[in-house]
């Protein structure tokens, strides 16, 4: 895509040829980087301005620092770079006419330009990407209409290899057989053999085609039509070795059948049904008045739930009957008291308060019920199974939901399929595929026929037209549900296509559809690889659809993930107001779908060998996209369900027993591994709620060779907000007020910036001031901050609390020099709302990659006036409070936690929901997710787990070598004496240790996307689950209080080498203060403080955001093993000059103010440094797990900082078999146990005089500190 549309007078901008210093797209980051990489001051490149279509960027390299400059066009077309106001600019026709002018000394830039940096070419054989490599030339587009863009006259089809075959053949005959066949004439011979030879070889695709055509018009025929039928089957008869002169006069007797049998098989067909209709009993009635099939009453075989203390009063354990009436809206809940007899109680939707899922239990459910007035009773119950548990509380939902006095809905669900059909028709029945029936995480039978709101087919390789398509889609979805649903976008490009579908009834509640589409293909011009999109708005929730096909090939990793960040740039879907930034921030929820073609990279027959002993997690370590995740190259911040179910691709057609992965090519033998091709992700803003209810594929639809994969969701939505109270007065004006804002952006420009807010909740963007503050202790990287002054104050057009608390904010980070972005990111108003300022910490990202981070302090300031709210329906669920334990697998209640904020608590009340925990061994995504607790907390945006630039050694270019590596001094590491210096993070899975969750009373926990639990990757660089060197420890033991996840997380097989660390990490982790059995916690945006005062004590917090000391790193209790290169000083260097400067402006806050580090006392392997440049995670909340006195530092406690949750004080003192007794009896707090007596110990279950001395002395070394 060569920029600048602006030449003037037909003289193209660029010249005769594009130079080789004009790299066309590039993005800044990398045009930044190129020019590292060249090193010389006056070095130069021209690309593509970002901010004005048509216009360029000249970026010259002087002094380490990266200078654009803006090339615009005016109304002639002439080129002029931008300059300061009264200064008269040169005019140019072509950009190398301009660019010469600059090699001139002395132009008015900030050097001449003198090295220009040339464009890398790439290779034209990585293009030739067919079909999987299954076809030897890409497939033809469809011939029907498509709903895609048709191509323009500059736009290649693939019909020019066609053209150029049958054009060879006629010139073959002009140039040879032609001269015979006029000699043949001269001597009296009336027919031209030669000609007839080469119009049959023209013909003989055609012929195959009317064949097919025919073959399926026969059944039609003999049904409809005899006396057609008869001449039909006789040609298809005739045809059968046909050949010589005959084979054209039959082709052309064919064309004459089909054509007459097309244009009256319709009619003589409606004449056949009208007769049938006279004779056949009444029909059934018309879909529109057809309503879907009422769900029956559901019963559910349980148990109640009872401690050892009361099975003795009871007698023995009770069976129980739940049986669920949706459409009555009542509960029944039925037990048998004696062999005959039953006792039931009968409570209505409104009765039934509150679910509670168990986290540590994974059948486990309580359920809270109003008795009397202001009285409830709470029951905890064991269903068959986790799916059991799971139907009821869907069931629960779907009869609150239909029982509800909302005029709108607050959730709905979402089916997604994706299927590569392999160019053959989709079987008629599909409905395993839209059931979710089949392999991996499915949903229960019970629940498995209740309608989705929406249904979403993503679909490559699909050869069968639009229309018909869709109505094979509602024939399938009327089948399974009795209703007619209505398609509201269809979008194709070649084969690609995607179709959404929605419930009659939500038809008005669509607006705003768009539709877009992206080809990848050779050179980017070919449809046969690329992507199509959806999206629209639902109420007031935004949605974004993608559906891609990107390229096949093992080998072919970067360009697939080019694809991808083609496609995310250049799909044109949504609100165009929000053209700064990417299609992964436009939406509240993206969907991305399709065939992603990333392979396993592993031999075949280890491949074979897992999948036969459905082992698929060793296949997950060495899944390309995992892979390309982990190092943050493509799906920044997205989420994936965690994989059940085997590979989707490259099976045998016919049958799903064979993996087909052997082809011969012309070239030689090709290879197609088992692979997860077929995938689905997401993402989310943060603080919407979002779960993923199922995720496998089907077993029994065998006509391609791949299967089809399903997904289905629960989303929670908003309503298009009317006041009840009418616009606001100046007295009842809700503000969003900042106090300040920080960022740390990825840049070797030293340019000033300025800050654009965007929302729907605005009457039109908003612009900040320049900033006032500007530093940088690493040439790549610059801190930019704003003060007060700098910052405007937004007015909401709404100011009701109930509107405010479902709005997001997004920024950009601009540059005054070019009006670029420098970094994007989205801020939930939810946590901000209150009268004192809040304290929010997320990433920043452009063009799909990271490029810093961004912190500040605000508040949305709402009147009084207008605070009332209603709980949604979707917060009905919670996670119970005294399970401190996580499940096995991955569980599906999800956080609503958005992105790294201090904010006040929500009351006591558990709004938080269950996540996912891993044990060693377990898939590296599982996540674990704590309820929101009584105290302030840090809500952690789950995705800014793997990188989040809060380590500004992380700052690094990728291939560039640090300047400031070589002048490093020994002043700036921290000396041993140093209590907590930093280290490197402790080894995964090695340590063997079990993960323990937290208090879901006491945290919350840090899932890697916002609202959304999916395998999270606290992953460094190069794919490993450490985060190395300079702050803390992102183990995969962790899981602080409110250090949500942390596990067992994929990595790269060995090939990728460890870079060394410093040897001074190694004696810092000697020296580190040793916690028990301490758990890591991440800290933030490089202000890890390192005291060398009181060595002994535990972290000592100062203002602001400062943080406690460094943690003991990842080496917690563990001295250092095996000798490492010292190569990387750089890191501590940065981490620890960065992290000297304060956040401005902010007054010590005691509830907000985060928390000390903690680590895992696990010891420094090799292992601990594996990957290069580390990732680091951001940090979580665990200051409501903690005594205040705790937080604030003091003397040594019993109580010490490792400890976050009960379980964990009574595992140091050894005695974590009472944890369960005290949980029970409601010591879930740390802060409570210090009221606890002898008594209420007995009454826990200790009894040994000896334990409850142990455990009184304990508390009362903590009194004095109080």
């Amino acid at each position: 895509m060569a920029g600048g549309g602006g030449g003037g007078g037909g003289v193209s901008p660029l010249g005769p040829a594009p130079p080789m210093w004009y790299h066309r797209d590039l993005s800044r980051a990398a045009a930044e980087e190129l020019l590292a990489r060249a090193g010389r001051d006056g070095s130069f490149l021209v690309r593509d301005s970002e901010s004005v279509n048509g216009a360029y960027a000249l970026c010259v390299l002087f002094q380490k620092h990266v200078h654009t400059y803006r090339i615009l066009p005016d109304e002639e077309g002439f080129l002029a770079v931008q300059t300061s106001q009264g200064v008269q600019p040169k005019r140019f026709k072509t950009l190398p006419e301009l660019v010469l002018l600059y090699l001139q000394p002395s132009q008015g830039l900030v050097t001449t330009l003198l090295y220009p940096v040339d464009r890398e070419e790439t290779a034209i054989s990585d293009d030739r990407d067919y079909s999987d490599g299954e076809d030897e030339k890409p497939p033809l587009p469809p011939r029907s209409a498509s709903t895609s863009t048709p191509p323009g006259p500059d736009t290649p089809t693939d019909s020019t290899p066609a053209a150029n075959g049958l054009s060879t053949i006629s010139h073959e005959y002009l140039k040879g057989s032609y001269a015979l066949d006029l000699e043949a004439v001269k001597q009296g011979a009336c027919s031209l053999p030669h000609l007839n030879k080469t119009l049959v070889a023209s013909c003989k695709r055609l012929n195959g085609e009317v064949d097919k055509v025919l073959s399926g018009l026969e059944i039609l025929s003999k049904v409809f039509d005899q006396q057609s039928a008869f001449m039909v089957s006789k040609m298809i008869q005739q045809s059968v070795n046909q050949g010589g002169d005959q084979e054209l006069e039959n082709l052309v007797t064919k064309l004459a059948i089909l054509k007459d049998l097309l244009s009256s098989i319709e009619k003589k067909a409606l004449k056949a049904v009208q007769d049938m209709s006279l004779s056949s009993p009444c029909s059934p009635p018309p879909l529109s008045t057809r309503h879907s099939k009422a769900i029956p009453v559901q019963a559910f075989e349980v148990k109640l739930d009872v401690y050892l203390a009361e099975l003795t009063k009871i007698g023995k354990s009770q069976k129980h009957t739940l049986s669920v009436d949706v459409e009555g809206g009542r509960l029944v809940v039925m037990k048998k008291v004696k062999d005959s007899q039953e006792d039931w109680n009968t409570f209505t939707h409104d009765k039934i308060r509150q679910l509670i899922k168990s986290q540590r239990v994974q059948n486990k459910l309580g359920i809270v019920f109003e008795k009397e007035k202001d009285k409830s009773q709470r029951k905890d119950f064991i269903f068959a199974s986790a799916k059991k548990r799971e139907a009821f509380c869907q069931l629960l939902q779907l009869m609150k939901n239909k029982h509800s006095n909302q005029d709108e809905p607050d959730m709905i669900s979402v089916f997604i399929g994706t299927w590569n059909m392999g160019s053959v028709p989709a079987p008629k029945p599909m409905g395993s595929w839209v059931l979710c029936r089949g392999l991996g995480k499915t949903l229960d039978e019970m629940t498995v026929t209740i309608p989705h709101d929406l249904y979403v087919f993503g679909t490559q390789e699909n050869s069968v037209c639009d229309r018909e398509w869709v109505e094979s889609l509602r024939t399938s979805l009327k089948e399974q549900t009795e209703l007619d649903y209505k398609p509201i976008a269809v979008q194709t490009l070649w084969n690609i296509k995607i179709a959404v579908l929605v419930k009659p009834e939500h038809e008005n509640r669509i607006s705003h559809v768009g539709v877009s589409s992206v080809k990848t293909g050779i050179a980017n011009t070919l449809g046969n690889k690329g992507a199509v999109g959806v999206s629209f708005m639902f109420n007031g929730t935004s949605f974004g659809f993608v559906n891609c096909h990107l390229t096949s090939g093992n080998e072919k990793i970067a360009r697939r993930n080019q694809n991808y960040l083609d496609i995310l740039r250049l799909l044109s879907l949504g609100d165009k107001q929000l053209s700064s930034f990417d299609i992964s921030l436009r939406f509240t929820h993206l969907f991305w779908l399709g065939d992603l073609n990333y392979r396993l990279d592993m031999d075949i027959q280890e491949i074979l060998n897992y999948i036969n002993r459905k082992e698929f997690e060793p296949l997950l370590k060495v899944d390309q996209l995992n892979l390309e995740r982990e190092k943050n190259k493509v799906f920044l911040r997205f989420a994936e369900e965690e994989i059940s179910y085997p590979p989707t691709y490259r099976y045998e057609r016919g049958s799903r027993d064979t993996y087909v992965w052997q082809k011969q090519k012309a070239t030689g033998m090709r290879t197609n591994v088992p692979s997860w091709c077929d995938r689905i992700l997401w993402k989310s803003y943060p603080e919407t709620h979002i779960v993923c209810n199922s995720y496998g594929c089907t077993d029994d639809i065998v006509t391609s060779d791949h299967s089809p994969v399903f997904a289905t969701f629960e989303v929670g939505v908003t309503s298009q907000f009317v006041s009840k109270k009418g616009l606001p007065k100046s007295s009842e004006q809700a503000y969003i007020e900042f106090e300040s804002i920080e960022a740390i952006v990825k840049t070797a420009s030293r340019t000033k910036f300025f800050i654009e807010f965007y929302s729907t909740c605005l009457e039109e963007f908003k612009k900040s001031y320049e900033n006032d503050s500007q530093s940088s202790d690493n040439v790549n990287f610059l801190r930019v901050g704003w003060s007060n002054k700098q910052l405007t104050t937004l007015k909401p057009l709404l100011s009701e609390i109930e509107y405010l608390q479902d709005q997001h904010l997004l920024l950009t980070v601009k540059s005054l020099d070019g009006y670029e972005s420098y970094g994007e990111c989205v801020l939930a108003l939810k946590s901000m709302i209150g009268s004192t300022a809040q304290q929010f910490h997320t990433y920043l990202s452009h063009r799909g990659e990271e490029t810093g981070n961004i912190r500040g302090s605000m508040r949305v300031r709402v009147p009084s006036e207008r605070m009332g709210t209603r709980e949604r329906l979707y917060e009905w669920i919670s996670v119970d409070k005294d399970e401190t334990g996580g499940p096995k697998g991955k569980s599906t209640l999800l956080p609503r936690g958005g992105h790294d904020y201090v904010k006040p608590s929500l009351a006591r009340k558990q709004l938080g929901e269950l996540g996912k925990v891993s044990e060693e061994g377990e898939r590296s995504g599982k996540e674990e997710t704590a309820a929101r607790s009584k105290q302030d907390s840090l809500d952690g945006d789950p995705s800014v787990c793997k990188n989040s630039y809060n380590n500004p050694a992380y700052y690094i270019l990728e291939g560039v070598p640090n300047q400031s590596a070589a002048a490093m001094s020994p002043e700036l590491l921290p000396s041993p004496s140093s209590a907590n210096p930093p280290a490197a993070k402790a080894p995964p899975s090695s340590a063997g240790a079990r993960t323990k969750p937290p208090s879901a009373t006491s945290a919350l926990s840090h899932p890697r996307r916002p609202a959304t639990t999916h395998p999270v990757r606290t992953i460094s660089e190069e794919g490993s689950s450490e985060d190395d060197g300079g702050i803390c420890v992102a183990g995969a033991q962790g899981a602080g209080s409110g250090a949500g996840v942390v596990s067992t997380l994929n990595r790269p097989p060995p090939d990728f080498p460890p870079p060394p660390l410093p040897k001074g990490a190694l004696e810092m982790v000697a020296e580190a203060v040793a916690f028990p059995k301490p758990r890591p916690l991440y800290p933030d945006l490089a202000e890890v403080r390192i005291p060398s005062a009181n060595p002994g004590a535990p972290f000592a917090l100062g203002e602001g955001f400062r943080r406690g000391g460094g943690g003991g790193g990842g080496g917690g209790g563990g001295g250092g093993a095996g000798a490492l290169d010292d190569q990387s000083c750089s890191v501590l260097q940065m981490a620890k000059t960065l992290s000297e400067s304060e956040f401005p402006g902010q007054p010590p806050r005691a509830p907000s103010a985060p928390p000390p580090l903690r680590s895992q006392g696990l010891g420094l392997g090799l292992d601990a440094c594996r990957t290069f440049p580390p990732r680091n995670p951001i940090p979580e909340s665990i200051a409501e797990d903690l005594p205040e006195e705790a937080l604030w530092g003091s003397s040594s406690s019993s109580l010490s900082v490792g400890e976050s949750s009960v379980g964990e004080w009574l595992q140091r003192l050894g005695l974590e078999r009472y944890e369960e007794g005290l949980l029970h009896n409601g010591w879930d707090d740390l802060e409570f146990l210090s009221d606890i007596t002898e008594e209420d110990l007995e009454e826990a279950g200790v009894l040994d005089p000896a334990h409850k001395c142990i455990l009184l002395e304990s508390l009362r070394q903590q009194q004095p500190q109080k």
